[in-house]
C-alpha cells in the first residue's frame, strides 16, 4: 500500500509513515522514489499505538525538547526563545530531490507526485516555522510562492500536523 493509504489507515500525517519507514518502525521498501508499506507491519504498529494511546489518557503538550529532538535549532534574544525548523518541508509531506546542480530532480506533495516547478512553489510558500517556547504555539512566516497543489495556510498546517504528529511518536 501507499504512504497516502497508510496514513489514512493509521489516522497518521504521511510524513509520519514516512519516517516509520525510514527509522524502521513498520516494513516498507522504496520503489522508484515511492514507500511501498508492508499492510501485516503496518496493522502491528496500529495495535501498538493503541495499546499505548489506552494507557495514555493526559493531552499531548509540545515542548521545546520535543521541538529540539526532531532537529529544531534553538534561538533566545530578550524576552524571544524560538525554536526553528529548518526541515519543515519533511514534516508537511514535501519531498524533493535535488541533482548536483542544485536544481529539483522530482518533487512528491503528501505522497503524490508533482511538477518540479510546483515544488519549488511549495518550498517557497513558507519562509519558517518556528515553535514559541514562550507560549507554546507552532508558527510560520510565509514566503513568496504559491503553488497550485496547495496554499500557503495547507503547507502551514501540514507543517504543524507533521511536527505535533513526530513529537507525539517520540
Amino acid at each position: 500500500m501507499n504512504t497516502t493509504t497508510a496514513a489514512a489507515e493509521a489516522h497518521v500525517t504521511v510524513a509520519t509513515i514516512r519516517t516509520w519507514a525510514r527509522r524502521g518502525v513498520i516494513a516498507a521498501t522504496k520503489t522508484a522514489g515511492k514507500w511501498v508499506i508492508d499492510t501485516t507491519s503496518l496493522a502491528r504498529r496500529i495495535a501498538i499505538g493503541a495499546r499505548r494511546t489506552a494507557r495514555k489518557a493526559k493531552a499531548f503538550v509540545l515542548t521545546a525538547e520535543h521541538c529540539i529532538a526532531l532537529g529544531g535549532n534553538r534561538w533566545q534574544r530578550g524576552d524571544m526563545d524560538r525554536v526553528y525548523f529548518n526541515n519543515w518541508a519533511e514534516f508537511a509531506g514535501l519531498e524533493l530531490t535535488f541533482y548536483g546542480t542544485g536544481n529539483i530532480s522530482s518533487a512528491c506533495w503528501q505522497g503524490e507526485g508533482v511538477s518540479n516547478s510546483q515544488g519549488y512553489k511549495l518550498i517557497d510558500s513558507l519562509h519558517k516555522v518556528y515553535f514559541d517556547v514562550t507560549d507554546g504555539k507552532l508558527y510560520g512566516r510565509f514566503g513568496f510562492g504559491q503553488s497550485r497543489v496547495a496554499t500557503q495556510q495547507e503547507v502551514l498546517n501540514a507543517a504543524c500536523r507533521g511536527i505535533r504528529a513526530a513529537a507525539a511518536a517520540l
